[in-house]
């Protein structure tokens, strides 16, 4: 090949490159749906800041900002080695494709469509509601980010329950500081497990709500993401795992799943295992009895598993070490002695 073509062909390459690359970290790291948006952790961190400032003692100096941005970011956070871990995992659930999406068997838009088709078969046409259609949006809305929450709830549970998925969803647990990157401290099975259990529930909702409304817009949306989804990622959710102790109390500790309800979750302490499984809400835990309100006030806990794996910052411990524990949670001699695992 000429060199002047060869160079048009090494250019052209260059630039399809370039271009999928700034779509994917544009789609990571600017629309509103992304778990790492940094217009939603900006968001979160000005909600943080704004709490704290009003929680100052009235008459009290404002401290310097350089004391409030070692309060914001303190640097034990950056470079401690869990973090480095979170890093890891960010890269492999993002950039190298993991997480266990490519290979869910089951996908939400799939199961809406089984549905919406099987009640069609079953019971014909839908009768028509009485109702405008902005409302039927606002309660498809509503009903579809429950369903996302049932379904996260459910998830959870089982993941804390059945020894075979705690192996693998104990990494996550092995964070021993927490920062919006420990997110994605997932291992891909079980993400795998999420996004099919997330598929089957969310999808039947939205098949159902589809039919109901004749297959008419039936929830609002912000980049194909459920609106109220999006008001928690730009408010608590980043805040869950954080250093920030902001604590609902009272009514709204049984309603709202605030970031000193997950970081308790995330407690060592054997007191606060089995607690607070919910993402945004606290009413699925309350109901189960499986909620734990945190106090006003910071409340002493560490955060990680202890001694019960081996290197839990290394690719080894948080990749590996889990599938040679879930093999050992199927022998029969240990279902019948018992598997001895923290149950956070």
């Amino acid at each position: 090949m000429p060199i002047p073509e060869l160079m048009s062909e090494l250019a052209h390459r260059i630039a399809f490159v370039a271009e999928r690359d700034v779509k994917f970290l544009d789609s990571i790291l600017v629309e509103p749906d992304s778990t790492i948006s940094l217009p939603s952790v900006a968001t979160a961190i000005l909600l943080a800041t704004a709490i704290v400032a009003l929680r100052r003692r009235p008459g009290k100096r404002w401290p310097r900002w350089r004391v409030w941005l070692r309060a914001l970011f303190p640097m034990r956070l950056f470079r401690s080695a869990s973090t480095k871990a979170d890093v890891g995992f960010l890269l492999l659930n993002t950039v190298a494709g993991g997480g266990g999406i490519a290979l869910a068997v089951l996908a939400a838009g799939q199961v809406a469509g089984w549905t919406h088709h099987g009640m069609t078969h079953a019971l014909g046409p839908a009768p028509k509601l009485a109702l405008p259609g902005p409302a039927v949006a606002a309660i498809g809305t509503a009903a579809l980010f429950l369903a996302y929450e049932i379904a996260y709830w459910i998830d959870h549970v089982i993941s804390h329950k059945v020894p075979f998925f705690w192996a693998f969803h104990k990494p996550h647990h092995t964070a021993e500081v927490l920062t919006p990157l420990t997110n994605f401290r997932v291992h891909p099975v079980e993400s795998l497990k999420f996004y099919n259990i997330a598929a089957l529930i969310v999808g039947s909702a939205d098949g159902a709500l589809g039919w109901l409304s004749g297959g008419a817009q039936h929830q609002y949306l912000i980049n194909n993401a459920n609106l109220v989804a999006v008001i928690f990622l730009f408010t608590l959710s980043h805040l869950q795992h954080s250093h920030f102790w902001i604590a609902a109390t009272g009514v709204w500790g049984r309603i709202l799943m605030s970031p000193a309800h997950h970081q308790i979750h995330h407690s060592d302490n054997p007191a606060h295992f089995n607690r607070n499984f919910g993402s945004s809400l606290a009413v699925w835990d309350w109901l189960a009895g499986t909620l734990y309100i945190p106090t006003a006030r910071r409340e002493r806990i560490t955060f990680g598993v202890g001694a019960t794996i081996e290197r839990p910052q290394s690719v080894t411990g948080v990749l590996i070490t889990p599938f040679v524990e879930a093999i050992q949670t199927l022998r029969p001699r240990a279902s019948s002695r018992g598997v001895a695992i923290p149950a956070e």
